[in-house]
């Protein structure tokens, strides 16, 4: 069975004076490019079978941004992740599940895809590798059980700004 993982840094984030780092909101540029950023997946991919989100706030915001209705599990400890806990929270993920969501973070976001990654030369790696700006989606293919994902272990297919 082919797994997709699509690796999503939440929407461009608002600084309201005195909101904790967790609490910050979507701006309305935020919330504009992450309904793009739904809007592209439901256009090019295939239906997003699970969602795992950051628990801060702009993360759960850009996910109810993009209009994706897939079950979603909140987990704390994408907020702050390294590409090391995000690869083993993929690993854990239900057999059935084929295309699977991750809403978080820079650094996170960016290094786990860039970990994944099998071949880092290819047009959409290079442009990943410069800046994985806010609201951006990377789509990895695997050929392997999610418990099998690791380094190098996966096809980059897409790399997308949505603007």
């Amino acid at each position: 069975m082919v797994r997709t993982l699509i690796l999503m840094r939440h929407g461009k984030s608002a600084y309201p004076a005195g909101t904790a780092d967790h609490e910050r909101p979507l701006a309305p540029r935020g919330r504009r490019e992450a309904a793009l950023a739904g809007d592209w997946l439901r256009a090019t991919r295939a239906p997003v079978d699970a969602v795992r989100c950051s628990t801060a706030t702009r993360t759960r915001e850009t996910l109810g941004a993009t209009g994706i209705d897939a079950p979603v599990v909140f987990d704390a400890g994408i907020y702050e992740a390294t590409a090391e806990y995000l690869i083993e929270l993929v690993g854990l993920t239900d057999p059935a599940i084929s295309t699977l969501l991750v809403i978080g973070h820079a650094p996170g976001m960016p290094w786990t895809a860039w970990d994944l990654a099998a071949a880092h030369d290819t047009e959409d790696a290079l442009r990943l590798s410069r800046k994985f700006p806010t609201s951006a989606l990377a789509v990895l293919r695997f050929s392997g059980a999610w418990d099998r994902i690791g380094p190098g272990t996966g096809e980059l297919v897409a790399f997308h700004v949505p603007r």
